[in-house]
This record gives structure tokens, sequence and C-alpha cells, in this order.
């Protein structure tokens, strides 16, 4: 397995988050695991944090609503609305925090995420880049924790590949 660090880029003045991650897997498996919810439940978020999907609906106009619960129980929901799919490609999304019903939480920064995937040699790369309306919410975003928490998913992604792709 492909033991690569991920690489963050921080772009403030244009309000862009850049992560790149190789995995030393097929495209069809890395794809999948983005975009199969019962897969993305096994390594979305960082441990001891777990993810578990409510509904998933991945098309263009669907959505993925989505809880993160905590070590005591406790819940953060969050919906991410898929705007572009290109199968094995890319898709692109706006993700927001959010209430048991889906509402949106104004208080908390919105994202808009594109996730694009490329195969070579063996390795599948995954870059995502997150932009935002406001560099306050960036801001808001980074303070939060977002860039462990992401790193410490993709490396639950990394096991999760190397324990079931052969």
């Amino acid at each position: 397995m492909t033991t690569e660090k991920t690489v963050f880029s921080k772009d403030l003045p244009n309000k862009r988050l850049t992560v790149e991650r190789s995995f030393d897997a097929p495209l069809p498996s890395v794809w999948e695991a983005w975009t199969d919810p019962a897969i993305l439940d096994q390594w979305w978020g960082p441990k001891p944090y777990r993810a578990e999907t409510i509904t998933m609906e991945f098309r263009v106009g669907g959505a993925w609503f989505y809880a993160m619960i905590g070590p005591n129980g406790d819940k953060t929901m969050c919906k991410v609305n898929f705007t572009a799919i290109v199968p094995d490609k890319s898709f692109s999304s706006t993700t927001v925090f959010c209430d048991d019903a889906g509402h949106t939480n104004p208080d908390l920064p919105l994202m808009n995420w594109k996730v694009d995937f490329s195969y070579a040699n063996g390795v599948t790369a995954v870059r995502t880049e997150i932009s935002f309306n406001k560099q306050a919410d960036m801001e808001a975003i980074i303070a939060m924790g977002f860039q462990k928490g992401y790193t410490m998913g993709l490396g639950n992604l990394e096991e999760y590949l190397r324990t079931t792709v052969k």
C-alpha cells in the first residue's frame, strides 16, 4: 500500500483548500469507497468518530445525509448535495452542517467540494479541492481541526483498501 502522506495546500486569498493523496489500489475500488455508503461508513472521519449514513443517493441532485458520531454518542449531522458526477473521474458537491431533518445550519460554513480521481502505474490519486464563499468560513473549518480529521479519514481509507483490495 502506498504510504504517501496527505498533502494539504491552503490558499486563503482564493478561499481554497487542496488535498492530495495516492492509494496503491485500482481506481474502481477507490471510486467505490467514495460512492458506496456502506464503505464510506467504514472509513469516513477520524477515529474514534464514525460516520453513519442516514440516506444516500449518489446521483446529480441526490444527497448523502449522514451523522458523525463521537465516542460518547454525540452527533454532528452533515449533508452532501451532489452537483456533478463523471463516473470514475470526478464528482462535485456542496457540503453543509445540518440538523436531524437535513436543514442547513447557517452558523457553520458551507463547503464546495470537487473530488478528482486519476490512475497510473497501479496507483489511484485523489485530489480534493474545497472552496468557500468567505475566507472566514475557510478559517473556521481549519480551526475546527479539518486538516487533522480529513488526514485521519484518508488514512482510514488507506487501511480499508489495504485490507480489502487484493
